[in-house]
């Protein structure tokens, strides 16, 4: 069997890396395809060598661009590709461009799309990646829910039966299979004088934050002011830094925190498991400070991942107002996370979807 995985984003090679370890196990064919969507060295080359993924067969160098640009040239891209190559399946992870134009481009084929973290939703069609991901739900043969919510919200949207499968959240495999590797590997925390519990890590990259110069000021002044009192490092997404240094009192805002390059996943891995606190934009570093036992503080309005709040292990902290982010900060500094639930199952996502596509 040939299945074509299309990736773009770091957090699709992070997943990626533990399907494909699967698909392999169990003698498919895989074909990747990068879209290149993103293209910074330390935004993709360094997590395909770090996680022991195989060069792409295809990179298909997109780069930046409006939303609609960009989508366009992957599709038209992807379409060429699955028309060499006659996958059985189309493999999408997420909610991106990549994901949309890979789920897009295999439909319109007739070829079956499989979407890993199927049926997550903000209900803010706002946000690019709803977008994204509700087209690709609904674009799906077959649809991998990574949590019980995760289903549920598909039901209600007419999305049931054998196309949805309950499987875990492949992101839990990662921390699990990785965790060990980076205490052993990594060694960032000296590279950069970090004592463990005694700074804040920080990752601002989502469009609704670094297009809104006001909400990013308001980010950077919160974060500022708990500077004085405790380190806190940004690994600074290539679009984040764009912004910043365009506009001189947002390089104000910043000038106390401690910006350094994006790191590899390794790396970001360690500095999550020992920060004191995780305040971030991303969906992904949400899961990690839970998987890690690190309270967190989300930097929007909503969050796909409500289990998170509803155990108490996270924290809405919508960037309004610098004194709105500084007080979020201060209430979740002292949290500390004590369930033994675990919403997004039990570590053996990865071979349950390849034994799912395989079948």
């Amino acid at each position: 069997m040939k299945i074509v995985s299309v990736l773009g984003a770091r957090p699709q090679f992070v997943k990626a890396s533990m399907v494909s370890r699967a698909l392999r196990s169990s003698g498919a064919e895989e074909v990747l395809v990068h879209t290149g969507q993103h293209y910074d060295g330390n935004m993709s080359a360094i997590f395909f060598s770090q996680l022991g993924i195989t060069e792409p067969k295809y990179n298909l160098e997109v780069g930046s661009g409006l939303h609609g640009e960009q989508t366009a040239r992957m599709l038209e891209r992807i379409e060429q590709v699955l028309m060499i190559e006659k996958p059985h399946w189309t493999l999408v992870y997420g909610d991106t461009n990549s994901t949309l134009a890979g789920a897009l481009a295999a439909a319109k084929l007739h070829i079956p799309v499989a979407h890993v973290e199927a049926g997550l939703r903000s209900w803010n069609r706002a946000m690019p990646e709803e977008i994204n991901r509700v087209l690709t739900d609904h674009s799906s043969t077959l649809l991998f829910a990574p949590t019980a919510t995760a289903v549920q919200n598909l039901y209600c949207e007419g999305i049931n039966g054998n196309l949805v499968k309950f499987v875990g959240d492949v992101m839990y495999d990662a921390a699990l299979f990785y965790g060990q590797q980076a205490e052993a590997g990594s060694d960032i925390l000296s590279h950069y004088s970090l004592r463990p519990k005694e700074y804040i890590l920080a990752t601002i990259h989502r469009a609704e934050n670094t297009t809104d110069r006001s909400r990013l000021q308001a980010i950077l002044k919160g974060l500022a002011s708990i500077a004085d009192k405790m380190r806190v490092i940004v690994p600074l997404h290539p679009r984040t830094k764009r912004v910043i240094s365009a506009h001189s009192e947002l390089q104000r805002a910043s000038a106390s925190l401690q910006m350094i390059p994006p790191v590899g996943y390794l790396d970001m891995a360690k500095l999550e498991k020992h920060a004191r606190l995780i305040a971030t934009d991303s969906g992904g570093v949400q899961k990690e400070s839970f998987f890690y036992g690190v309270p967190c503080i989300t930097l929007r309005e909503e969050t796909e991942w409500i289990e998170l709040l509803q155990l108490g292990c996270n924290r809405l902290a919508p960037p309004f107002s610098a004194e709105a982010v500084k007080l979020a900060i201060e209430q979740s500094l002292n949290d500390i996370s004590t369930t033994s639930e675990s919403p997004y199952g039990d570590g053996k996502s990865a071979p349950r979807i390849a034994e799912l596509l395989l079948s």
